[in-house]
């Protein structure tokens, strides 16, 4: 069975990390793809940032319908900096008989040779990514060629999908703006009725 792995901080998630996900289901006949939100991302602090269990929530709303995807609340349940190769070295011997792949957007693709543990990483799956826009492939490939060089698989689609930024959809509903088309409709709604992204640093907990 080929199995997707997509982590992220998911905060909150949006209708392009679907896209994103979807794209490599068509392209490499992905049978199963498992959503992971992080605990908490070594790489990012964000004032105001949803609490996890709520950023679990949203993605299992955004894929309602998806018979090809579960979200999984390992990372949470693990808690601390969630870093890839510990959830991929988990995932391979959960599904030892499984070809793992690790979808990433391009900025992370051009920085994960300098995760913890990158042979681990590129030993336990296939990294895999596609363009924002034009001018990214090339630089993609030629990263993607670097990359084997280290040990690593890659699956480079060139492929649009949707841009949407998390920062901004965050912003957005701090300013009181619409986020409709940028989120699953069932997601926003969420965000709404707890308050998500309001102000800096207030959640409504009930």
């Amino acid at each position: 069975m080929k199995t997707a792995v997509f982590g992220g901080s998911f905060d909150p998630i949006h209708n392009g990390h679907i896209a994103l996900s979807q794209a490599f289901v068509s392209s490499l006949a992905i049978d199963r793809v498992i959503v992971i939100p992080a605990y908490v991302s070594p790489f990012k602090t964000v004032q105001g940032a949803a609490p996890p269990e709520y950023r679990l929530e949203m993605c299992r709303l955004a894929f309602e319908g998806y018979a090809n995807t579960v979200v999984s609340d390992i990372e949470l349940r693990r808690e601390g900096s969630s870093y890839t190769c510990d959830t991929l070295s988990y995932l391979s011997e959960l599904y030892p008989e499984d070809e793992l792949f690790l979808i990433t957007g391009a900025d992370a693709f051009l920085t994960i040779q300098s995760w913890r543990s990158p042979e681990i990483i590129f030993k336990k799956a296939a990294v895999c990514t596609i363009p924002r826009n034009d001018d990214d492939f090339s630089k993609l490939r030629a990263h993607a060629e670097y990359l084997k060089t280290i040990g690593a698989r890659t699956e480079l689609l060139n492929v649009r999908v949707m841009t949407v930024s998390s920062t901004e959809i965050r912003e957005r509903v701090r300013a009181g703006e619409s986020i409709k088309g940028m989120v699953p409709e069932r997601v926003e709604h969420y965000i709404l009725s707890k308050g998500l992204y309001m102000s800096e640093n207030e959640v409504d907990e009930g």
